[in-house]
């Protein structure tokens, strides 16, 4: 295959670029042979900041090994490894308390599935040390939302974020719900979707029948087929506009392990998240030399593709961070217009109805008995429109 496309990374720090050669597996001779421009210049208190930003610092702790003496100092070194003995206490301590609530659901009979966190690094990286966590999210059923609730409380859980809603709208507006432990100092998602809607997705019970059971724990503890796998990654990555490369390197990972790429493509076709399985593709082969299978290859050959995978890199120039308020408003806007160029048409034709549906804004402007929230429908452009010229008329 002859590659005709190229991807812009001429603004991406000189930093990051080295820390993406390290990531390379069997890299070591490259850079043996490029030392002199790779080590030239760099700034190690901002790599060690862009190896925390990243996430990536457990994989770079390890890869230190192969790399010559001398070409990495001695303070850098120190502090990944004091980051890595770090993180692998607490991945032990989320082990553990996943096992555990793993055991007290199933006695409840509440099916769970495992999205993120220790079931993921054991399986894609094969030690739960060479991956960062920092909460444990798992997937139920929608309908036992409620009785999960009540059994975190009575494990000293406290609900950390209220959902707004109105008619019901959080059930496909939104995907999780967040609790924390104020003595255990830990973080768990309830999820009900995989990713936030308007959008389908597979149902809990197809993502139940392609479960795998995790190598990790002695009680039984479930994650996600490899397939499915797949696609709640490279959705959740792009997202977040891969702005962590921590989850670019998952994609990598699950590329060179035994998944069916046949299936894979479909549920990514029928899902409508081809265009982002095949930027996240486009990006791993690109900056961590992933190696795909031929049947996905026409994605490496598709102008969308690299289009949608150069967007991408606009995180990487800045070390962007979508988790923490504020967010800079040339980011907000950029993110904004990124996401709506990774949809399909179908899923924007979704996005645009979705403002059709009340929000929880136009409750709190005009209050109505629960039994009269039907009007909201009929009154919703009404009231968006009182509710931006109030927002225009206050100083």
């Amino acid at each position: 295959m002859v590659n005709q496309f190229n991807l812009d990374l001429a603004n991406v720090p000189r930093e990051l670029r080295l820390i993406l050669e390290l990531l390379k597996r069997n890299n070591h001779e490259f850079i043996e042979a490029n030392k002199s421009e790779l080590f030239a210049d760099i700034d190690w208190n901002l790599f060690i900041e862009q190896a925390k930003h990243h996430r990536v610092y457990p994989v770079l702790h390890s890869t230190f090994k192969g790399i010559s003496e001398n070409l990495i100092p001695s303070f850098v070194i120190q502090k990944l490894s004091l980051d890595y003995k770090r993180n692998t206490f607490n991945m032990l301590q989320l082990s553990a308390e996943m096992e555990q609530i793993s055991k007290i659901f199933t006695e409840d009979k509440i099916r769970l599935l495992f999205l993120k966190g220790p079931v993921i690094a054991h399986d894609l990286y094969g030690d739960i040390s060479l991956r960062t966590s920092s909460d444990l999210d798992f997937l139920i059923p929608i309908e036992e939302i409620e009785n999960a609730e009540a059994i975190l409380v009575k494990l000293g859980y406290e609900k950390d974020d209220y959902i707004k809603t109105v008619l019901n709208d959080w059930k496909w507006r939104h995907h999780h719900v967040t609790y924390f432990h104020p003595q255990k100092r830990m973080k768990l998602e309830i999820h009900w979707r995989l990713n936030p809607g308007p959008g389908a997705e597979p149902s809990f019970e197809e993502l139940w029948k392609r479960k795998r059971r995790s190598k990790l724990t002695t009680y039984p503890v479930y994650l996600l087929g490899k397939e499915d796998l797949f696609l709640f990654l490279v959705s959740h990555g792009a997202r977040h506009g891969w702005s962590r490369l921590r989850w670019l390197l998952d994609i990598h990972q699950l590329t060179e392990q035994d998944i069916d790429w046949g299936t894979t493509n479909k549920l990514l076709k029928t899902y409508h998240f081809h265009n982002v399985g095949a930027q996240a593709l486009v990006l791993t082969t690109e900056l961590l030399n992933s190696k795909i299978s031929n049947a996905l290859k026409p994605l490496l050959e598709n102008k969308r593709s690299w289009g949608l995978a150069q967007e991408a890199i606009f995180y990487l120039e800045r070390m962007v961070n979508l988790h923490t308020d504020p967010i800079p408003e040339d980011v907000s806007r950029y993110h904004t217009r990124h996401l709506i160029s990774l949809m399909s048409a179908r899923q924007k034709l979704l996005f645009v109805l979705s403002f059709l549906h009340p929000y929880p804004e136009d409750a709190e402007a005009l209050p109505l008995p629960k039994q009269l929230h039907f009007l909201y429908f009929p009154l919703r452009l009404f009231i968006w429109a009182w509710r931006r010229t109030r927002k225009h008329a206050l100083p």
